[in-house]
């Protein structure tokens, strides 16, 4: 979805999910962020000189010999011939004592610190304008380097990975992370190599059991071993477990890893652990010559650790019967020997709602950023725009390099982007006091299954605006008929929901629907007016467009930016805000009265009121149920 977003911006940038979410090793209250690592791909990372590519950003990869393990040194060679940049006076550019010019790890930070303003935030190597995200601006290196070749000398001499595994991570691109090494003289120069594609392979050969054990150990690490650490310096990560797990795994029997002997395993890896701490030193199970410990841990916080896990350990690992997150410890208890498992249904359906409605808000995002593209284009008119970038999605459509997830994504798009010009030419219209024009029809007809309601609710206000409340009507009583119980609301400006909760019949119809097509059937998304539509919306709308006092628009964060351009209302309300309007327009007095109080009780609900004051899209209902009082 980014990748397409991003091509109509005139960007080739591809984006990659990793982290425990794509992987299936968190739970609830582990609380995982979402992870993205992002690539330009025009940038050519050069192993050799012979890989040199004219026309592209080459750069090639320099290790001197004081260069710390696992980090690169980017030269920047020339576009037009394969030699080096001898001299330049560009900020994201350093030039060494013997003339090389190389490539500040600073220059994506200052992407990145751009792109999200104030909201920006650093962890590491990742950016991002939300505390729940994580954006890796890397460089993609399509040959493996030998400090990773040489893990491959390991095939069949460990109980794990399989011979398989081992010859898919062959086929395996690397990246590059602009990330420093600790303590380093070059670190603003330095970038960290690092094998997220054979990761991913190796977490993707897990069984049940031992992705299990990897969320247990990171329970652990959450709630136990953060005491130990009296300072944000010091710290026991994520991939530290993960690495002990595969450790363990390479000198463990297959046998062990059944779920009666979960515990065991748990203990086998805190083993490893032990012995990492012992030798104050914690080895990449890949890149060979790395100290997972350097800059994380000091030797004092090592010895803590060690300490601590030594008596849960000794304490026939008690700790873990006292573990909170998502009721652990209950359910070990519940068992002797095994972990009681959650209700299967219940949590297959909750995790396939998720990630159904999940996919869905990220298509939604991108739709928003296009918009506020279009929004700012101030070369074009928005149609012109509209039709732009129509053509530019159509082209993505046919090229070679689009799959089918692509193409998926460019029809919805094209959807959305259609329904928006149908709106603007019908707002343009409606304004002027012309008839609509002919092929309108023909564009609402193409884009009223975009999702289930929100292109009908916006043909539903038009024809409420021109006055023909008959059609009005018609089509508002479609959209009551569509909009049941199992059909979920989606938002997509970008801001998170306090009480977000998925409907039980929206999520048991997910766990059976794999199509995106039937999936978008039981999917409401929010309806969205820009200015130029503004002729098609209810005149309470019109104000929630000039929505700047004075200075407060300087204070606004990147977020909030976004969806200042237009007015966006949840399905729901907005349905029963128009059913009052044209009932009252027909003097069906009693189906105005049962909107009126409909939109009452969706304002009143105890699960939306912590909503009313934190989201645009709950704020609506409540500034509509005053227009209409």
């Amino acid at each position: 979805m980014w990748d397409v977003s991003y091509q109509l911006k005139g960007h080739d940038t591809t984006f990659y999910h990793f982290g425990s979410q794509s992987e299936g090793t968190t739970i609830p209250g582990l609380q995982s962020d979402t992870d993205l690592l992002v690539t330009n791909n025009n940038f050519n990372i050069m192993y050799t000189m012979a890989d040199w590519q004219q026309g592209k950003f080459n750069f090639l990869m320099v290790r001197d010999a004081d260069t710390p393990p696992q980090h690169y040194l980017l030269q920047w060679i020339r576009k037009d011939l394969p030699l080096p940049v001898t001299y330049t006076d560009e900020p994201d550019f350093v030039t060494d004592s013997y003339g090389r010019v190389f490539l500040s790890n600073m220059s994506l930070v200052r992407v990145a610190a751009a792109a999200w303003g104030d909201a920006h935030l650093r962890r590491g190597p990742s950016n991002s304008g939300r505390e729940d995200e994580d954006y890796v601006y890397a460089l993609k290196c399509n040959i493996l380097p030998p400090e990773i070749m040489s893990w491959f000398t390991k095939m069949g001499q460990a109980y794990w990975p399989s011979q398989e595994t081992f010859e898919a991570a062959k086929k395996c691109v690397c990246f590059l992370v602009p990330d420093g090494y600790h303590g380093s003289l070059n670190k603003n120069i330095e970038w960290r190599i690092t094998p997220n594609f054979i990761e991913r392979l190796l977490m993707f050969s897990l069984n049940i059991v031992q992705m299990k054990c990897l969320v247990v150990l990171k329970i652990i690490k959450k709630k136990e071993f953060v005491k130990y650490f009296p300072h944000e310096n010091c710290k026991f990560t994520t991939f530290h477990c993960k690495t002990a797990l595969f450790f363990t795994l390479e000198r463990t029997p297959p046998t062990l890893w059944t779920e009666c002997r979960l515990i065991e395993c748990i203990v086998r890896c805190l083993q490893t652990i032990l012995e990492f701490l012992n030798q104050g030193e914690c080895p990449h199970f890949i890149v060979e010559g790395v100290d997972l410990f350097h800059g994380k841990m000091c030797r004092q916080c090592q010895l803590n650790l060690k300490q601590a896990i030594q008596g849960m350990i000794q304490d026939d690992m008690h700790v873990l019967f006292h573990l909170q997150s998502d009721d652990l410890g209950q359910r070990l208890m519940a068992l002797p020997h095994e972990m009681q498992p959650y209700p299967g249904d219940d949590v297959n359906a909750a995790i396939c709602g998720k990630l159904a409605r999940n996919m869905f808000v990220q298509y939604l995002i991108c739709v928003t950023m296009e918009c506020h593209r279009l929004c700012k284009n101030e070369e074009a008119e928005l149609c012109i725009s509209l039709d732009n970038s129509l053509t530019m999605l159509e082209n993505l459509a046919i090229n070679d390099s689009a799959t089918r997830y692509h193409k998926n994504v460019i029809k919805y798009m094209v959807k959305s982007l259609m329904s928006i010009k149908a709106s603007v030419t019908s707002s343009r219209s409606i304004q002027s006091g012309q008839h609509l024009p002919q092929d309108i029809w023909q564009l609402y007809g193409e884009t009223l299954n975009t999702d289930v309601v929100s292109s009908k609710l916006k043909l539903a206000s038009m024809h409420y605006c021109r006055g023909e409340l008959r059609r009005a009507e018609s089509v508002l009583s479609e959209v009551e008929f569509d909009l049941d119980e199992s059909v979920q609301s989606v938002c997509g400006c970008g801001r998170e929901l306090i009480n977000d909760k998925l409907s039980q019949a929206f999520c048991d119809y997910a766990v059976h629907t794999y199509s995106h097509t039937q999936l978008i059937k039981k999917l409401a998304f929010c309806v969205r007016f820009l200015r130029e539509e503004k002729f098609c919306a209810p005149l309470f709308l019109w104000c929630e467009k000039y929505r700047s006092v004075g200075d407060d628009v300087y204070h606004r964060s990147a977020n909030e930016y976004f969806y200042m351009d237009w007015a966006e209302v949840d399905a729901r309300p907005f349905l029963l805000y128009l059913q009052y309007l044209t009932y009252r327009g027909l003097g069906v007095r009693h189906r105005q009265l049962e909107a009126f109080h409909g939109l009452k009780d969706t304002v009143t609900s105890l699960d939306k009121m912590d909503q009313l004051y934190t989201h645009p899209n709950f704020q609506r209902p409540l500034n509509s149920s005053g227009d209409i009082s």
